[in-house]
């Protein structure tokens, strides 16, 4: 797929923090389009389901892009029809790492203009429904589109879903990064996920020796029921809140020390958030 080029015909632009590099007005050929924009109903005992088209940025504690304010005028976090849009240009630079990186992300969970807050001993599903182009890939260094972090000391990233690099294979990876050896707990060729949307659900137990686990599916209905890409768990890893509560990021957050030929001008989709809390 092409880069999208420039177009805000059909976008909500919203706001300093959200302006990015690029965008593109919506297209019924682009295969991320619904015939009809549609808001999932919320799982049983959800305590987040934000709707874009109500809650907008609201939807976050907060958006990191384009701190450095490099790029006045860009649109990096914005809503489009049923989904947000998180995009990221080959020039921008993070204001840490001495310009070594890039980063769009929003963090954390918000209901009703309070942060939903994930504790330790707390056990969590993290639901959502994500598309990822072929431009964007795996990277020999980090290229991380989940984290999970504690925001009082910073802490971690305790776990991440990553697209990382290993010769010629891409792959799509849950790992324990606050765990000793970064243990993988799941993972699927990238390919399988690129140009179409793919359901993910994040279970995380939090604590010192908390858990975590994976499923990656077809967000299409015709082969979500049979088809998994992914799944797996692994016990005694650590997620703690530290006094503190666990914040979940979803963006796009890249080493700029990886391949160039891997760093291009692309974008995320996400749509269907969901996080209930099971124990």
């Amino acid at each position: 797929m092409s880069t999208p080029t420039s177009g805000h015909s059909r976008r909500a632009v919203l706001g300093a923090l959200t302006v990015a590099a690029i965008g593109t007005p919506i297209a019924l050929g682009q295969p991320w389009v619904h015939a009809a924009s549609t808001v999932a109903p919320a799982p049983d005992g959800a305590a987040w389901h934000p709707d874009p088209a109500k809650d907008r940025l609201k939807a976050f504690e907060g958006i990191e892009a384009d701190r450095a304010h490099l790029h006045p005028g860009r649109e990096y976090v914005v809503v489009e029809d049923d989904h947000w849009r998180f995009s990221i240009s080959t020039d921008d630079r993070d204001s840490t790492g001495g310009g070594d990186r890039q980063r769009t992300e929003a963090k954390g969970m918000v209901t009703g203009g309070k942060p939903v807050k994930m504790r330790d001993g707390e056990t969590w599903r993290i639901a959502y429904e994500m598309f990822v182009p072929a431009s964007m890939h795996g990277t020999d260094r980090f290229t991380h589109i989940f984290q999970a972090k504690t925001p009082k000391n910073n802490g971690g990233p305790w776990v991440t879903l990553s697209l990382s690099r290993s010769g010629g294979a891409e792959l799509i990876r849950l790992q324990a990064d606050g765990t000793s050896g970064n243990p993988s707990i799941a993972s699927h060729e990238l390919e399988a996920v690129q140009e179409k949307w793919t359901t993910v659900e994040i279970t995380m137990r939090i604590g010192e020796k908390g858990s975590a686990g994976l499923v990656l599916r077809p967000a299409d209905d015709h082969e979500a029921a049979t088809s998994i890409l992914a799944q797996g768990t692994k016990n005694n890893i650590k997620i703690p809140a530290q006094g503190d509560y666990v914040r979940p990021k979803w963006g796009i957050y890249r080493s700029l020390r990886s391949n160039p030929a891997d760093i291009e001008n692309t974008f995320l989709l996400f749509r269907s958030f969901s996080a209930t809390k099971l124990g």
